[in-house]
């Protein structure tokens, strides 16, 4: 039995890690923390864990957290993550961190979009784990950075296009829509009801968003080349879910029933990533609380571009589902092990 602790436990992602975890049969959960609920049972801040998971919630002392457990997952914001992760990996632990403070190979591009990096030689060393392009590297592993939700579903949408030299990696335009929940679980005025209630809107437009350079930095190796896209996120008024429409232009003449074809062909063996048929378009609703990316590849029969619609649910395939496939990975589990619910619907 593998003793797992969960660092940030009071969050989206930390209480989505827990309801996870708790069907893995490998897995025994020994330690979750919380610097605002330290001292409280996690069942008390999330009812829905009451008679199954009622640990007592601790103040983050890297140490002692370390003494309780083999596999740490980080749930924290930038720069938390990194103030800790090095204590841990010193003492011998495997991370799988949920932050973005392990992504971004380059410490420079990290400190133009985030702040100074405190922890740089680790970054050499961490892993970028997108199982479905990183698996040899992830298997193993003693960092791994779980990719961002946005991240995911758009880079899962354009691998096979990437890797076959099909489109201009010039001409990316990415447009997605996320559920509430992806903004995590502090008080914000934006994040309010009547705020988000009835409303659809973008934000961080212009390349303004976060995750824009991870989204680079990944597509850009898949391509052999680097390159820039144009990525607007929009906010949803829904719990859960990201639905990724991708736009490029092809470099040849291409048909949707090719595309669909190439698609099932990259993906052949996948456990979490479903090509839909052609004339199927993936949903939010089919893939809320499961750990599966839908894709769906067409062509714009008027103007020739390829469009890809991708669907993930933000906090599963997104965050913690993808981070457990991270961990089985790299303690040596099946990868699919604690992971094959099906989507929740309606």
């Amino acid at each position: 039995m593998l003793n797992v602790a969960i660092v940030g436990a009071s969050g989206y992602t930390g209480l989505e890690l827990i309801r996870i975890l708790y069907c893995h049969p490998e897995v025994a959960v020994t330690c979750l923390t919380s610097e605002q609920s330290a001292g409280k049972r996690v069942s008390d801040v999330f009812p829905t864990l009451r008679g199954r998971c009622d640990l007592v919630l601790e103040n983050l002392e890297p140490v002692r957290v370390a003494e309780k457990a083999d596999v740490i997952f980080t749930a924290l914001p930038h720069k938390a993550a990194m103030e800790v992760v090095p204590t841990f990996l010193k003492l011998g632990k495997t991370v799988i961190d949920l932050s973005a403070d392990y992504r971004l190979s380059d410490p420079e591009v990290y400190g133009a979009w985030y702040e100074k990096h405190l922890n740089p030689a680790n970054l050499k060393k961490a892993v970028y784990g997108l199982p479905e392009i990183r698996r040899t590297k992830i298997k193993g592993a003693r960092l791994v950075a779980n990719p961002g939700c946005y991240p995911t579903s758009i880079i899962l949408g354009l691998a096979p296009l990437l890797k076959k030299g099909l489109i201009d990696p010039h001409s990316i335009i990415a447009d997605s829509a996320s559920g509430t929940s992806g903004a995590g679980r502090s008080a914000k005025v934006d994040g309010l009801y009547c705020e988000v209630n009835e409303g659809f809107k973008a934000y961080g437009v212009g390349g303004a968003h976060r995750h824009t350079p991870e989204i680079e930095q990944e597509l850009s190796l898949l391509a052999g080349a680097g390159l820039k896209i144009t990525f607007t996120p929009h906010l949803v008024p829904m719990d859960r879910g990201i639905l990724s429409t991708i736009y490029a232009t092809p470099t040849k003449v291409a048909t949707t029933e090719k595309l669909v074809a190439l698609y099932e062909e990259f993906y052949s063996g996948e456990p979490f990533v479903r090509v839909l048929p052609q004339g199927s378009l993936p949903s939010t609703a089919f893939v809320r609380g499961s750990n599966f990316c839908d894709i769906a590849p067409l062509v714009d029969g008027r103007t020739g571009r390829i469009i890809v619609v991708s669907a993930i649910d933000n906090l599963v395939k997104g965050a913690s589902g993808q981070a457990v496939q991270n961990m089985n990975l790299a303690c040596g589990f099946p990868e699919t092990l604690g992971l094959d619910g099906l989507a929740l619907f309606p």
